[in-house]
């Protein structure tokens, strides 16, 4: 049975080649995010499942001195550790289990907020309906079938793995006095010669000074002076830093 669910209304898919999600905030704002397919979110949930055996070996280890009141405590620690494990790390630590941490996941609401206990719960106490009839071939069925890659707990959840962004960082420019022209340059120009001082590092000095000699042809500076000259106005755009 092909299982189909609606996405909610705020919410569009993008072209089937590209498979962003995008969600528009309360605030107008459209949220581009980026759901993590089969085989990661497979990796991630063995890492998850190796750090469980670890540590519930470990713990019967320890339980196996105290006899009879050992085993009783360990029927509970299996519980706890089986039902919980995931539900506290995503609900706790921003949708990331130790193994989506690992592979850059992490899971959040369909319109792009965090993970509650609610969902949480849902998502992973339907695992055993994913898992039927063997080795999660359920689970991975609705993955391959869905276009945002949900098995039967996030549906029913209302819930995404997605890949956690990172954040952007500027590259670094070289170290100049700041210059200011002796004319107002054009968005375009500005725009040339602050990547022309961010790339400087990815490229050759030939290719540098070809570069400057040819971006500092219209502002009338001496091929020689040209890389220092763009340094400085590249610091002068950017102002205080």
């Amino acid at each position: 049975m092909l299982v189909t669910t609606a996405l909610p209304r705020n919410a569009t898919l993008s072209p089937p080649l590209d498979t962003r999600y995008q969600v528009e905030t309360p605030e107008g704002i459209d949220l581009p995010l980026r759901p993590a397919g089969l085989m990661v979110r497979a990796l991630a949930f063995s890492i998850d499942l190796g750090l469980r055996g670890l540590l519930l070996g470990v713990l019967f280890t320890v339980l196996a001195f105290l006899g009879k009141l050992g085993a009783g405590l360990g029927s509970i620690l299996l519980f706890g550790v089986s039902w919980w494990y995931m539900v506290l790390f995503e609900v706790l630590n921003q949708g990331r289990s130790p193994g989506k941490q690992w592979m850059g996941l992490r899971v959040v609401q369909d319109d792009g907020t965090p993970v509650g206990w609610s969902a949480s719960l849902l998502r992973n106490l339907l695992r055993f309906v994913d898992l039927l009839p063997f080795g999660y071939v359920l689970g991975a069925i609705s993955c391959l079938q869905h276009p945002t890659f949900k098995r039967l707990g996030d549906l029913a959840a209302g819930t995404l793995v997605i890949y956690r962004e990172q954040p952007l960082t500027r590259p670094e420019i070289p170290d100049a006095e700041p210059r200011r022209t002796t004319f107002a340059l054009t968005l375009t120009e500005q725009r040339a010669i602050l990547g022309f001082a961010e790339r400087q590092g990815e490229l050759s000095p030939a290719r540098v000074n070809e570069l400057a000699s040819i971006l500092a042809e219209p502002l009338r500076v001496a091929p020689p002076r040209a890389v220092a000259e763009l340094n400085g106005i590249a610091r002068g755009l950017l102002g205080p830093t």
